[in-house]
């Protein structure tokens, strides 16, 4: 069966790596767990792992994390909107605006149910998704700072989410003095600039994010090693925390371009391949796995001398050349997925998704190991605030 494995030893590596790189710089990090499309076991992992703070863009995802055994602080990544106000503030600790509208809307309910909300002002930096223009930043929150039940913990950004702008050390400084006019003007603390997501990774590890970036949302780097900027995987992270499986149905020897007249009628897009001669041989194997399950164009073979050249509904085609490990119908073939890859087959209830090792014996495993026990974000700030 088609399976998709979350090592944990890896996740543990990355996420203690990222946790040494933030706190180095003096800040907090929620993890970013949408990848995970709510999977209870493996929530249950991240939590047995320490983590405290998960962030999320899909209300379904929050009820699961609502469902572990031990409350987690959580950040509501998308842009509220209004008709799911009501399970925003019931299920969210935090959520990122930039529609002073929607922030009066959460202040109301938040005052029905009794609740504190706190919210990020998103700030447009260049990336084109979501944001408030910085020209119109000190009227937006003149509007909001004073809301019933509402706490505006700071002001954020997101950059290489849409447009693949890549962040630099010009847009944080230009954030953190958005961040000192805003409470020069005002006179009131604003505790938070939440900096960014694993496209910071790079620079935060390099050291020339400014100190004042107080915050990050972190998810893609943490689950697959990812170097957002520069490509291929980020030095110091671990890229073998997640690994597809899939099983050999065919092996045979046969021509590697097609015979007779070939048109555009295929129903998913066709697969770049290396050139190959009319006549050329070799072997070709077909797994089980196809585009019903995954973006196959985003699967990597660990074996880097295979070739994913097309792929139906339900199954892949993989050139494997001479054949060199033997493969034959009943073996398995495994991959890397990419991001988007992986969140399709996180989703595909067509893949068995496990958890290696099991929890109990990670559990029993990880006694002679070092706490990676993570505060919730909130809890910093609190500490902060008792300090002054």
């Amino acid at each position: 069966m088609n399976s998709l494995t979350l090592d944990l030893h890896a996740l543990r590596h990355n996420i203690r790596k990222v946790d040494q790189w933030v706190t180095e710089h003096g800040a907090t990090w929620s993890l970013v767990t949408k990848v995970l499309c709510g999977h209870h076991d493996s929530l249950l992992a991240l939590q047995t792992l320490g983590v405290n703070s998960m962030a999320d863009s899909r209300l379904g995802n929050l009820e699961s994390i609502a469902r572990l055994p031990e409350p987690v602080e959580t950040w509501y990544l998308r842009l509220p909107h209004l008709p799911a106000i009501s399970d925003i503030v019931r299920l969210a600790d935090v959520s990122l605006n930039s529609e002073a509208g929607v922030i009066e809307a959460l202040s109301a309910e938040a005052e029905r149910q009794d609740r504190l909300h706190r919210v990020i002002i998103m700030v447009e930096m260049g990336d084109l998704r979501e944001g408030v223009h910085p020209g119109s930043l000190s009227d937006f929150y003149e509007r909001i700072f004073d809301l019933p039940n509402i706490e505006v913990l700071g002001i954020g950004s997101n950059l290489g989410c849409l447009s693949g702008a890549v962040p630099t050390v010009d847009q944080f400084n230009q954030l953190a003095l958005y961040h000192e006019l805003l409470e020069l003007k005002f006179e009131r603390r604003l505790p938070m600039i939440s900096g960014g997501t694993s496209a910071v990774l790079s620079l935060l590890r390099d050291g020339t994010v400014p100190a004042s970036i107080n915050h990050f949302r972190i998810g893609e780097s943490v689950f697959l090693g990812t170097d957002l900027v520069g490509g291929d995987w980020l030095a110091g992270l671990r890229h073998d925390a997640i690994t597809l499986e899939v099983e050999v149905v065919e092996v045979r020897e046969k021509s590697l371009t097609p015979m007779g007249e070939t048109t555009d009628m295929m129903p998913f897009e066709e697969f770049q391949s290396a050139d190959h001669s009319p006549g050329e041989r070799g072997y070709r194997a077909v797994v089980t796995v196809g585009q019903l399950d995954t973006d196959v164009q985003g699967l990597n073979p660990l074996d880097q001398r295979y070739e994913i050249v097309g792929a139906s509904s339900d199954l892949t085609v993989v050139n494997v050349g001479e054949n060199p490990e033997g493969l034959t119908v009943g073996d398995t073939m495994r991959f890397r997925p990419s991001y988007g890859a992986m969140v399709r087959l996180m989703l595909s209830t067509y893949i068995d998704k496990r958890i290696t090792p099991g929890l109990d014996e990670f559990r029993d495993q990880i006694e002679d190991m070092s706490s990676l026990d993570l505060p919730p974000v909130l809890d910093s700030l609190d500490e902060d605030a008792a300090g002054e």
